[in-house]
């Protein structure tokens, strides 16, 4: 029964991460692409001169034009719409997730003894100082003189992400780590929103009410961390989705992955922000996107498992031979216990996915996932049912040569 609520409560709380999650993306898209769209109003039309640019816009079915200040408007609107309650629904959502998947269940989602012998606790704990180192040195950073120097900073923040991609890797689970570095990311980016961003919007609301001439620093603060925001936010998705391909965090070297998957995703969104922009150089416009076109290409060749000519995978030939039987009593110990219509592994109120094995032929309609899974050692999840490299080698080789 605790499973089944546990289950129940991850399906709840992860819609509601969806849903808020698209409505913070959402707007932080639609915010920078209005930024990036302005135009300097036209004289004849001018009626503030402290307005910066606007941005005509027709869609519903009607027309809407947007004007953006340089600082402040003379007096302040009656009803002034602020955006942060999505972000921190998003993050607060995201953490409950955490909680309930990796921390909850930590021995099947967060620790492989392979990677690093964690304890439950030692690994909950390092976690969450991961969360909070990953938003004390960003933010060090960025208040520091490179924050001064964007592209100085953007090359300091990159080399924080790597050295944190290549640290969750060797410590976590190839699933877990992923995970934690997008946490750690996602983390980051409502700190900007809590720490940086609404409070200095809420100074320059009070500096208009007080009757004080704004200080448009608070402001250009602000604008470096949704700028900072919104190249994060493609790593995150990647994230997001990656518990579902195991190719990716289940490789040997998974941390490169997790490094060009993200530069990857940054490089999109910057060929993105990059073509919103005024008119410009198009070739030197389109370089990021080359550039993650390519670092995609390049990790799924890197990722091409090696087979022999029979299909079995190559590092496993040297296995010893096994039958159908043995074969069968591997997937009984080690597989079943999770994979079965009830399942007796602890935690599990359903199969994986779906995913039913209790006769060999049921693992042999899913026999391309299988052998990846074992091959990647992502399954069984955890090694919870101690599947020894022996029996996961022997089980390989029967996959590949049965009659």
């Amino acid at each position: 029964m605790v499973t089944y609520l546990l289950d129940w409560a991850g399906l709840l709380v992860r819609w509601l991460h969806v849903i808020a999650g698209i409505a913070w993306i959402g707007a932080s898209f639609y915010f920078v692409w209005l930024d990036n769209h302005l135009r300097p109003v036209a004289e004849p039309e001018r009626v503030d001169p402290g307005v910066g640019g606007e941005l005509w816009a027709v869609h519903g079915g009607g027309f809407y034009r947007s004007q953006k200040y340089r600082v402040a408007p003379a007096m302040l609107p009656e009803t002034l719409h602020w955006f942060y309650w999505e972000a921190y629904t998003t993050w607060l959502s995201g953490f409950g997730l955490l909680c309930l998947l990796y921390f909850i269940r930590a021995e099947a989602y967060l620790i492989d003894p392979a990677v690093a012998p964690l304890s439950k606790p030692a690994a909950i704990g390092i976690a969450m100082g991961v969360l909070i180192a990953a938003w004390l040195i960003y933010d060090a950073l960025c208040r520091s003189p490179l924050g001064r120097q964007a592209n100085v900073l953007a090359g300091a923040v990159a080399l924080l992400v790597a050295v944190e991609a290549w640290g969750v890797c060797h410590l976590f689970s190839g699933r877990g780590a992923f995970m934690i570095f997008g946490s750690s990311l996602g983390t980051i980016m409502v700190a900007n929103v809590l720490f940086v961003i609404i409070p200095g919007q809420r100074e320059l609301v009070h500096a208009k009410r007080q009757g004080r001439e704004p200080d448009a620093a608070p402001g250009l603060r602000g604008k470096q961390r949704s700028v900072h925001n919104t190249y994060f936010t493609l790593p995150v998705v990647f994230v997001m989705i990656s518990n579902h391909y195991a190719m990716t965090y289940g490789a040997r070297n998974n941390w490169l992955v997790l490094i060009a998957m993200s530069f990857a995703g940054a490089c999109i969104r910057a060929w993105f922000v990059a073509r919103h922009r005024r008119a410009g150089n198009e070739a030197r416009m389109a370089l990021p996107a080359v550039l993650g076109v390519v670092t995609l290409i390049g990790v799924a060749a890197a990722l091409v498992p090696s087979f022999a000519p029979n299909g079995t995978p190559a590092a496993r030939l040297a296995a010893p031979p096994v039958d159908r039987a043995q074969a069968e009593r591997i997937v009984a110990q080690r597989c079943v216990p999770c994979h079965a219509t009830s399942p007796t592994q602890a935690g599990f109120n359903a199969a994986p996915n779906g995913l039913v094995f209790e006769s060999i032929d049921q693992l042999l309609a899913h026999l391309p996932e299988v052998q990846q899974q074992l091959t990647t050692r992502t399954m069984p999840l955890g090694n919870l049912t101690h599947m020894t490299d022996e029996e996961r080698a022997s089980l390989l080789m029967w996959l590949g040569h049965r009659p």
